[in-house]
């Protein structure tokens, strides 16, 4: 072996010995693992990143995940460096890098616990103007073969027989991906349906650890259609990898793997419901008949059209769109069509849909910031009949997520949280769920959506400043977006107001009560310059404000 390989390949097998030493301590220590975790590590890298002026002056980078985050272990190396060559590195180092690594990978040095059934060891070398790349899979068959065994036994003790039999926690993390793991299953509708389904319905008493099965396996799904069945068909044309562009010579695609793909699609969509009509849009670049039905007419979990006495409804989960036509405007009418929203989200409908409407009346929410959407025209038209006050507040009340938006306009300042329309409407027109403002005021997600910013404003000018209103102003006010807009019709001019503001900030965090102070005076400052100028007892009623801002920090 050249002397210069032999150096820099004792180099790096001697930190990652060092490293894996410590490693196999950490991990014998576990005493709570899940027999269906084959071992924990699956991935080396060795990397030589070349210097900013010169490549020789660069790093020895070893990593021992795939994940961005974990961080690279950093080495300097000797002017051997400069005597490798791409023949060298291919020919004699990485081929006894890989050597040494198999070695030890198929032994139980490390203990049994430390490599997974598979391996894979990749390499990088940057030069001035080129890059060396390779890469080995390495598979330890009577592993797998045990793990395949472990498996099976796992799903006919613990996934099949009828409850109170139920999987411990730290299974359903491993068995949600290896259901999606070609290794060990096949990834066959008919095969993989019957135990999400089996094993969902067992979970039903345990919500926690069904959410926890949902959301390992739609991580698993989606890993298999973005690095496995995606690739083989599109390539990836933006620096997110969001955009998928139909190769030219792509391969025929295999019917079970289709079918596949879109029940993947499906799945994924219970959590992520903008997933499934990106899927079988893509689907059916590849012709796929089936996604078009899709596409056109839905999953089949909800009954296509409704036909009642005086509305058409007509739905779609896979675009998420509804539709809605008001055959007489009258009260009942909207009752009806309310009845028929509520029930669709009650029974998983997306909350993020899009409304599509024929109506002759087109009222709106006295609020400049929402767009004058069709869904938003919906609402507005209901609202103007108070006694299906309560009916909305029910379809608020099942309609909120937070970290959701309405499809009703592209994605823009515009977006909404469901439920948007309907619990501004009721908070403008109605003392009675001013409780329902609150609740929707904690939930809004202040970061990303800035549509109810303008809803202080709005309010006051219904209901006016009064002490008993304080409490919903305060959590509209909180409710704003972060930077804290003046709100120019808010003015606190005596001191049953100041007192009120006061009481109603009491016990909040500082961040909050600045927030709130900056919305109504514009600034700390401010609100100095106004105690100093008011008069007694206003002058003590704003002094308490500042105390308990001063008391605060």
């Amino acid at each position: 072996m050249n002397q210069a390989v032999e150096a820099f390949l004792n180099k790096v097998w001697k930190e990652i010995t060092t490293i894996y030493a410590q490693e196999s301590k950490r991990i014998n220590e576990f005493k709570d693992r899940s027999t269906l975790q084959a071992g924990v590590h699956n991935y080396l890298r060795v990397t030589w990143r070349k210097g900013k002026f010169t490549w020789a002056k660069g790093k020895l980078h070893i990593d021992f995940s795939k994940l961005s985050y974990s961080g690279s272990y950093k080495l300097e190396v000797d002017t051997y460096i400069m005597e490798l060559t791409d023949e060298l590195l291919t020919e004699e180092f990485f081929p006894a890098l890989c050597g040494l690594v198999d070695d030890l990978f198929r032994s139980e040095e490390l203990g049994s616990r430390f490599f997974d059934y598979k391996f894979e060891v990749a390499f990088e070398f940057e030069w001035e103007r080129s890059k060396l790349t390779l890469n080995k899979q390495l598979l330890n068959e009577p592993k797998l073969s045990q793990l395949q065994k472990t498996l099976d036994h796992f799903i006919q003790t613990r996934i099949l027989p009828d409850s109170p039999v139920l999987p411990e926690e730290k299974d359903v993390f491993f068995f949600a991906y290896h259901l999606v793991n070609p290794d060990l299953m096949k990834q066959d509708v008919e095969v993989i349906d019957p135990l999400v389904r089996r094993l969902s319905d067992k979970l039903t008493t345990k919500q926690e650890l069904k959410n926890g099965l949902i959301s390992r396996y739609t991580l698993a799904l989606k890993k298999w259609v973005n690095n496995y069945f995606l690739p083989q068909h599109f390539t990836r044309s933006d620096d997110y990898g969001m955009i998928w562009t139909l190769k030219e010579d792509h391969p025929s695609v295999d019917a079970r793997e289709m079918d596949f793909f879109l029940y993947a699609a499906l799945q994924i969509g219970f959590t992520e419901t903008d997933i499934p009509q990106e899927y079988m849009e893509l689907a059916v670049q590849l012709g796929s008949k089936k996604a078009a039905d899709y596409l056109k007419n839905g999953s089949g979990k909800f009954a296509r059209t409704y036909r009642g006495e005086l509305i058409e409804g007509r739905n779609n989960d896979i675009t998420q769109t509804i539709e809605i036509r008001i055959l007489s405007e009258e009260e009942l009418a909207y009752k009806e069509a309310l009845d028929y929203i509520i029930n669709l989200l009650k029974q998983e409908f997306p909350k993020s849909y899009q409304l599509k409407l024929e109506s002759s009346q087109k009222n709106f929410l006295p609020l400049k910031e929402l767009a004058k959407s069709e869904l938003h025209q919906f609402f507005a038209n209901a609202l103007s009949y108070p006694t299906l006050f309560p009916k909305l507040a029910e379809y608020v009340d099942t309609a909120m997520e937070e970290f959701a938006w309405y499809e009703d306009v592209e994605p823009s300042e515009e977006s909404v949280m469901p439920g948007t329309y309907a619990a501004m409407g009721l908070g403008l027109y109605s003392e009675d769920y001013f409780p329902l403002v609150c609740r929707y005021m904690e939930l809004v997600d202040t970061e990303h959506q800035l549509a109810q910013d303008g809803y202080a404003e709005a309010f006051i000018e219904a209901h006016g400043v009064k002490k008993e209103l304080m409490p919903v102003i305060v959590s509209i006010l909180q409710g704003g977006i972060d930077e804290g807009t003046l709100v120019k019709n808010l003015t606190i001019d005596s001191p049953e107001l100041a007192e009120a503001l006061f009481e109603a900030l009491k016990g909040k965090e500082i961040y909050e009560c600045e927030m709130v102070l900056c919305r109504i005076f514009e600034s700390i400052e401010n609100l100095v310059e106004e105690t100093q100028k008011a008069q007694p007892p206003l002058k003590e009623a704003l002094e308490q404000l500042l105390a308990l801002q001063i008391e605060m920090t």
